[in-house]
């Protein structure tokens, strides 16, 4: 069992090894549950990770909040605004951090220059349509079975059995 769509942090590649594994744990006569959001609109998936409540931007600097706490780093979170972009060629939305000013930071003891506007991308978001997904679960040995979607079809429950 997978909720959520976790899955789309992932690149294809990395879903197909996580799947192998799964599959591998779930045996010959074994099944996997798992969310997967779907492919939808631009501006609808814009629109949410760049939500109104500042919930997301919040996360996505946290991440550099993290880093000052856990590996010595000084990024000024006021330095930086957080911003989710669509790529439609990649099918996914990329959290970035956009550098407010001119600066440098340490991570680590290492420095960085970063440029006003230069980003640093965080996380990735892969959307899937069903069929695109489903061909990544046969490469990674499941066969496709039941498919539940939301009425607006944007996201989707699969059922899937060790083939």
């Amino acid at each position: 069992y997978f909720p959520g769509s976790t899955i789309g942090n992932f690149s294809a590649a990395q879903s197909v090894r996580l799947l192998r594994t799964m599959r591998a744990q779930a045996k010959d006569n074994g099944a996997l549950l798992i969310g997967v959001d779907l492919v939808k609109a631009p501006d609808i998936l814009e629109r949410a990770y760049n939500d109104a409540a500042g919930v997301t931007a919040r996360f996505n600097l946290n991440l550099l909040a993290h880093l000052n706490h856990a590996y010595d780093a000084n990024f000024n979170l006021q330095a930086f605004e957080h911003a989710a972009v669509y790529d439609p060629a990649h099918r996914r939305v990329e959290m970035r951090l956009i550098s407010l000013r001119r600066q440098s930071v340490r991570v680590a003891g290492q420095y960085f220059e970063l440029a006003k506007g230069e980003y640093i991308v965080t996380e990735h978001s892969h959307k899937y349509s069903v069929g695109r997904f489903e061909s990544l679960a046969r490469r990674a040995g499941f066969a496709p079975g039941q498919v539940w979607t939301d009425p607006d079809r944007l996201f989707s429950v699969h059922f899937l059995t060790a083939a």
